[in-house]
């Protein structure tokens, strides 16, 4: 039996999973803090999480419950891939030779558009002479095919992954760039350069948590907050033009760089 459960969703469904687990206590945030109020009757003891921006601060303000402070945030992973993946990185350079780019995400109004990611590739490879590898999930094999045939030469696709072989291609990458996915969030807890690119989603919650990262949003006009779908049928994320990405990029690798 567990001695406790910990809901950070704040969902019904995910407070009702916590309740099913039998653990003596049940975690979670009060009502005023939760996605959905109603999650918190299923909750044994609530925790007022920290006035903190980022989401990783408030979920670890949860350990309050414990009589725990948080610690510096330090994540020792160390994943191995599979053959196919470590032939893939030998094939663009190696470690800190290659680019990645992950046009994928679950919501549409998340993906910034194949060609321009294409167009990326080909003026990274043309400024920087790294390459770029494209990765894709379920269902996103085409997409990351449209971003290579989009990118001049300059951009291959990465093999099928599991998260650990995921993990190790951001893990060697010199830079990642990708919207509000998991890609980036897993490149994060491995310590990669990043460049996030957001539209519904607000960066300051869900970006990058490593100062020297790059953010490009357009979160701050955007009339969709959270929502899978654009409700103006033109999403916030096509504003961000290749010019303003290239240079974010290449800010990135230079400070990247520099504390090598």
């Amino acid at each position: 039996k567990y001695d406790a459960a910990l809901d950070l969703q704040g969902l019904i469904k995910s407070a009702v999973w916590a309740k099913l687990s039998g653990a003596a206590r049940v975690i979670g945030f009060d009502r005023a803090h939760l996605r959905e109020p109603m999650a918190a009757s299923f909750y044994s003891e609530t925790v007022l999480p920290l006035d903190a921006p980022h989401v990783i601060q408030k979920n670890l303000s949860i350990l309050k419950a414990f009589d725990l402070a948080p610690g510096p945030l330090e994540l020792p992973l160390h994943p191995e891939a599979a053959m196919a993946t470590t032939t893939a990185l030998a094939a663009v350079g190696g470690a800190r030779q290659y680019v990645v780019l992950n046009p994928g995400a679950a919501w549409p109004n998340k993906r910034w558009p194949a060609d321009r990611f294409g167009a990326l590739a080909a003026e990274l490879h043309a400024h920087t002479r790294l390459r770029s590898l494209v990765t894709w999930g379920p269902n996103e094999k085409a997409l990351a095919e449209a971003v290579v045939s989009a990118s001049d030469g300059a951009a291959g696709l990465a093999p099928p992954t599991a998260i650990a072989d995921l993990a190790v291609i951001m893990r060697d990458a010199a830079l990642v760039v990708s919207g509000d996915t998991g890609p980036l969030h897993i490149a994060a807890a491995m310590g990669t350069p990043l460049v996030g690119l957001y539209g519904p989603t607000w960066p300051e919650r869900n970006g990058p948590w490593n100062p020297d990262d790059e953010v490009i949003s357009r979160a701050g006009g955007c009339v969709c907050h959270h929502k899978r779908q654009c409700l103006r049928g033109a999403p916030c994320i096509n504003e961000i033009a290749v010019s303003e990405v290239l240079a974010a990029a290449e800010r990135r690798l230079s400070a990247a760089r520099r504390k090598a």
